[in-house]
């Protein structure tokens, strides 16, 4: 009788296990995946949106650039294609949150570092104050590596174009002769060069939901 019920024993608890691996199996398989959405012109705060663009409501994509970055060499969207990258807008001489910025984009830089489909942009909203000189500067006491993040300058009107018509990112200082004010965002940009996200640069759990959305984009490219 006990050797009965020892046979049994094993039986059921096997199972049980097996009742466990399917349950867990239908749940992964039935539980909806998390898209990120793609951002368009109308979804975003207008104060960070052109004008003429804030109405447009699908197939807005970062346009096609060329800027030099710390190394004096030419960057342009060729550089980016089929990659997905994190952009912002800075300047060297900020001291308020632009140090935060940094740091936490040096973050990103370490948690993807092996990973090359993952690559950094940070555009200079003074390329009349950061040369090729400053960046190279910024960027060893930052610890950028470049084959990993450009730092980029170039011409004030062109990447004027780039944060408000294309990365809907920076306000309009109203001052005229192309100024901006940049904002703490971070944007998580696919490799079509659409916008999945944006993120607040200065917050610690905001770079770990963006790290987190990283994985989600990337996942979505191998279904």
């Amino acid at each position: 009788m006990v050797s009965y019920f020892k046979k049994y024993r094993f039986l059921g608890f096997t199972m049980a296990l097996l009742s466990v691996i399917i349950i867990t199996a239908f749940y992964f398989i039935l539980k909806p995946q998390k898209v990120l959405p793609i951002y368009q012109p109308a979804n975003v705060n207008t104060e960070l949106v052109d004008s003429t663009l804030q109405f447009k409501k699908k197939y807005h994509t970062i346009a096609d650039f060329s800027l030099i970055n710390q190394n004096g060499e030419s960057i342009t969207e060729e550089h980016y294609k089929n990659k997905i990258y994190v952009a912002d807008f800075f300047f060297t001489t900020c001291q308020t949150i632009c140090p935060i910025m940094t740091d936490h984009m040096r973050e990103i830089q370490k948690a993807t570092i092996t990973d090359n489909d993952i690559l950094l942009l940070s555009h200079t909203v003074t390329p009349e104050i950061d040369t090729i000189e400053q960046l190279k500067r910024y960027a060893n006491l930052k610890g950028v590596n470049a084959s990993k993040w450009n730092l980029v300058t170039g011409d004030k009107r062109q990447i004027y174009d780039l944060a408000r018509k294309s990365y809907l990112a920076v306000k309009d200082n109203d001052f005229g002769n192309y100024s901006m004010i940049h904002t703490e965002n971070f944007i998580l940009i696919d490799k079509e060069q659409q916008i999945r996200g944006f993120y607040d640069g200065t917050n610690t759990e905001e770079i770990e939901r963006l790290l987190d959305d990283i994985k989600i984009l990337k996942a979505s490219y191998k279904d």
